[in-house]
């Protein structure tokens, strides 16, 4: 993947304490109407560590769902813990 243009470490915004998905895909639609050429869910935003895995790898999921193909998503898949980063990596391909 080549990687140029503007990528966006978009947040993982929350509603009530939960990952708040609706809000999440209208940033991701913002993203791409203003020109992004990818984004980074899960990156370097500062919500990662609240997250668990399972909710750390769907908001991936949902990331590549809705951009749809219309830009490139670079997953992040951080961790402290190189059992949690590995995991990670691997539900993110």
């Amino acid at each position: 993947m080549e990687l140029k243009g503007l990528y966006t470490a978009i947040i993982t915004p929350f509603r009530n304490g939960r990952v708040d998905y609706e809000k999440f895909k209208e940033l991701i639609e913002a993203q791409i109407a203003g020109g992004a050429d990818g984004i980074v869910p899960v990156g370097t935003s500062g919500e990662s560590p609240t997250l668990s895995m399972e909710e750390h790898a769907e908001v991936i999921r949902v990331a590549v769902q809705a951009a749809d193909g219309r830009c490139k998503i670079m997953a992040g898949s951080g961790a402290n813990s190189t059992e949690e980063a590995i995991f990670l990596t691997k539900s993110a391909k």
